[in-house]
């Protein structure tokens, strides 16, 4: 492969370093199962005594910024962590309930990290790099026994063992879990290791401040531009080395199960400032969502994929039938995941059970008013099992979902529908988890690394705790190691001219007094990419979309309204500054799903199917990381791809019949 390379030279003290920014994803070589070991071997490291002189932020205090900074600091660094909310423990890490995946094995039902490996490449529908993904799921092991040493309550069976249950795209149960509530329990792990730190000193935490832009100076990146967002003052911070975990850009669809504040800007900012932009297309439908109830709702809820172990999907045989789900007959039920998917069932991978709810839901076999919901029944589990323990496993999971509904699921069956739920594209990152911008480190779902174009579920914790707690630790410091540290200071003339791009866009947005609500554009928009860049996507939807994104923008220039002052708490001025850059990032989704005609995992071409309706890749063609670069037009950014190789897992049509 050719490889792009912008060549930039970096000061280093008293030397010049030369930084090359490609697409070489630097995987080591050699067996598989050796390739990590001897990556840390061959890295360099950095001499305790040193540490103490190298600076490093951390943007995200989430599982995987809160890991990554607790470890850091423990380490020696001098880390300073950032976060919008209020306190890291308000990361929307706690949203993931079901679980953690980690090939233990406890079950002896034959996992293996070779078949967690393979279950993660077959379910990512091979589009993930496989260096990668074994990474992952060698360190998932050691996850367990250091959340385990942090006090994590994991349900245990009756000996006292861990326990385990399944999710979707596996048959064996490696998921470890807290009742409903895995990653609640687990950010509280790492809190607790971060406020340690904080304690100490070599963590300083600055929440309730967004970052609103990276400074790059000669090629590298050596900082930030932050608002502090109750006071408005802009701040300039320099570092050795920046890591952003600022998680995934869900919202861009307007309603999703993302928390409200979720957004784009860092990862996005950073774009614009030199690092590609890998697979932005790839998107994620989870199956268990409470349905839409109409134009009120500014977000939505998610029932864990847990519910699906113990939880019959069905719908009605019969279209239109409209009689509750107690008088509809066992004969006149279908349940469709049992039947098209007798091996897997109801826990085949989250793409496909999202797909087959709009199946026959579209048929005019859906449920609820809308008709856009299927039936989570549990009606056989509790006389199988018995109340208590349903309540065990999902007591708090079935009160939310009382609580929104008005509905007692222990009576009659939930409804469930498909929603945005994930992205699994991101900033790309080469197999230290750097950009292409030297420095520029993405950790979690902020970049595009591990799952390709469908996440299998409980993994999205066990990427973000392996990349915080054992993968950043080193490839850091190699880094760090081949740099003098300082060297610059927030006078350079980069921190100058970033604050002053951010203050100026702040001001522009201020004076911003047309006749329509932030929130307008940000729902027009939203329904924008769930109609045409959605669970299905066709090349007549994507050109449309790509007609009214770019409309779209300059209306919003034109004629949003932003009231406030920037001197002040301002939650409307933080959200006009996130959902345009949201209507930036959307026109490049939707060009990134254009360009990828094939189906594969998540994104769905409806011209790219096969007889029965699966997804049909196209690994002649399409067997790639699409990585893009920001040209300054937004409508023509500039598209360089990663060929993926398969040496342990041959890409073959995904079956889980």
């Amino acid at each position: 492969m050719s490889k792009p390379k912008q060549e930039t030279k970096t000061r280093t003290g008293t030397r010049t370093m030369e930084f090359v920014a490609s697409l070489d994803s630097k995987q080591p070589s050699g067996p598989i199962e050796q390739r990590w070991d001897k990556h840390r071997f061959e890295m360099k490291l950095v001499n305790p005594a040193n540490r103490r002189r190298y600076t490093v932020i951390v943007v995200g205090s989430g599982l995987a910024g809160g890991a990554a900074a607790a470890t850091l600091g423990e380490q020696g660094y001098n880390v300073k962590c950032f976060c919008y909310q209020d306190s890291p423990r308000r990361a929307h890490s706690i949203a993931a309930q079901g679980g953690i995946n980690a090939a233990k094995n406890y079950r002896n039902d034959g996992d293996s990290i070779y078949r967690l490996f393979y279950d993660t490449v077959k379910g990512g529908d091979f589009r993930a790099r496989e260096s990668n993904v074994y990474r992952l799921a060698q360190v998932s092991v050691n996850i367990i026994d250091q959340c385990v040493a942090q006090g994590v309550p994991f349900a245990r069976e009756y000996g006292g063992y861990l326990d385990n249950r399944s999710f979707g795209g596996a048959q064996v149960s490696r998921t470890f879990y807290a009742r409903g509530q895995t990653g609640q329990q687990l950010l509280l792990g790492a809190y607790q290791a971060l406020e340690r730190q904080i304690a100490a000193g070599s963590v300083k935490m600055f929440s309730r401040t967004e970052m609103l832009d990276l400074v790059v100076v000669d090629g590298r990146a050596r900082g930030i531009i932050t608002r502090d967002m109750v006071t408005g003052k802009i701040e300039r911070h320099v570092a050795d080395a920046v890591v952003l975990a600022t998680g995934g850009y869900g919202n861009v669809f307007y309603l999703s199960t993302n928390a409200k504040g979720c957004n784009t800007t860092a990862i996005w900012r950073a774009h614009r400032k030199g690092a590609f932009f890998g697979n932005p297309c790839f998107t994620q439908i989870h199956p268990t969502c409470i349905p839409v109830t109409g134009d009120h709702q500014s977000k939505l809820t998610l029932m864990s994929e847990s519910l699906r172990n113990d939880g019959r999907i069905w719908v009605p045989k019969k279209k239109g039938d409209s009689r509750p789900a107690s008088q509809i007959p066992e004969g006149e039920r279908d349940y469709y995941l049992e039947e098209r998917y007798p091996s897997f069932g109801n826990l085949v991978p989250r793409d496909v059970a999202s797909r087959n709810a709009k199946h026959v839901c579209d048929q005019g076999r859906g449920v609820g008013s809308s008709g856009l919901g299927v039936y989570l029944d549990f009606a056989d589990s509790i006389k199988r099992l018995g109340k208590p323990k349903i309540v065990e496993r999902y007591g708090n999971l079935f009160d939310m979902y009382a609580q929104i509904t008005g509905e007692d699921p222990y009576e009659t069956p939930m409804r469930i529908y498909p929603a945005i739920h994930y992205t699994m594209g991101g900033l790309w990152v080469d197999y230290n988890l750097m950009s292409t911008i030297p420095g520029l480190f993405v950790a979690g779902e902020a970049n595009f690394s591990d799952h390709g174009a469908n996440r299998l579920g409980a993994s999205a914790l066990m990427q973000g705790l392996a990349d915080g707690y054992f993968v950043l630790p080193y490839t850091i410091a190699n880094f760090l190691a081949q740099i003098k540290p300082g060297g610059l200071d927030t006078s350079d003339a980069a921190f100058a001219q970033a604050e002053a791009e951010v203050a100026g866009r702040t001001q522009k947005l201020l004076k911003l007094k047309g006749e329509h609500t932030v929130d307008s554009f940000h729902r027009e928009l939203g329904k924008i990419m769930w109609d045409e860049c959605g669970m299905a996507r066709n090349e007549a939807g994507l050109r449309k979309a790509l007609k009214r994104i770019p409309e779209l923008r300059s209306e919003f220039w034109e004629n949003v309204r932003v009231p406030g002052e920037g001197g002040e708490l301002n939650q409307e001025l933080e959200k006009a500054g996130r959902v345009a850059d949201f209507l930036e990032l959307g026109e490049l989704m939707c060009m990134d799903a254009l360009t990828r005609a094939e189906s594969c995992g998540g994104h769905f071409r409806e011209e790219s199917q096969t007889e029965d309706g699966e997804a049909l890749r196209d690994d002649e063609n399409c067997a790639f990381v699409s990585a893009w670069a920001f040209t300054g037009n937004l409508s023509k950014p500039e598209l360089h791809k990663e060929p993926l190789e398969f040496e342990y897992v041959k890409p073959s049509q995904r079956s889980y019949k």
